[in-house]
């Protein structure tokens, strides 16, 4: 019984195309490592937004506005980084990481980074 959900659960989790941090994937064997993969994304600030943020910045608070434009980077630099390994006809990606820059006053990168693999179930 164990064992069935276990390969159940890897199954799903295959489909999903998992990203780690860690150096391997719980319930699978890394078969291929096919290269590093990366994904970016540059995003700049609203002005409009940014007028609201620095009244904010007075009183404090949460910048909700920067929190949900991080959150949009982060999740499409990993996006990109997925697409970059499918490329490479990995089904994985271990050794992840996410890496933040300002490359002028009103702008940030996010790049994602990791091992583009082929893992098989256990």
């Amino acid at each position: 019984m164990l064992a069935s959900r276990l390969r159940l659960q890897a199954r799903i989790s295959l489909n999903e195309f998992p990203i780690v941090t860690t150096e391997s994937l719980p319930g699978f064997k890394i078969v291929k490592v096919c290269g590093i993969a990366t994904g970016s994304t540059v995003r700049t600030r609203d002005f409009t937004k940014d007028m609201a943020s620095a009244f904010k910045t007075i009183i404090g608070g949460e910048l909700t506005h920067y929190t949900s434009l991080m959150q949009e980077s982060r999740q499409e630099a990993l996006d990109r980084m997925r697409e970059n390994a499918s490329k490479m006809s990995a089904n994985a990606i271990v050794c992840s990481r996410l890496v933040t820059s300002n490359i002028a006053p009103t702008a940030s990168e996010v790049m994602a980074y990791g091992t583009a693999v082929v893992v098989e179930p256990l």
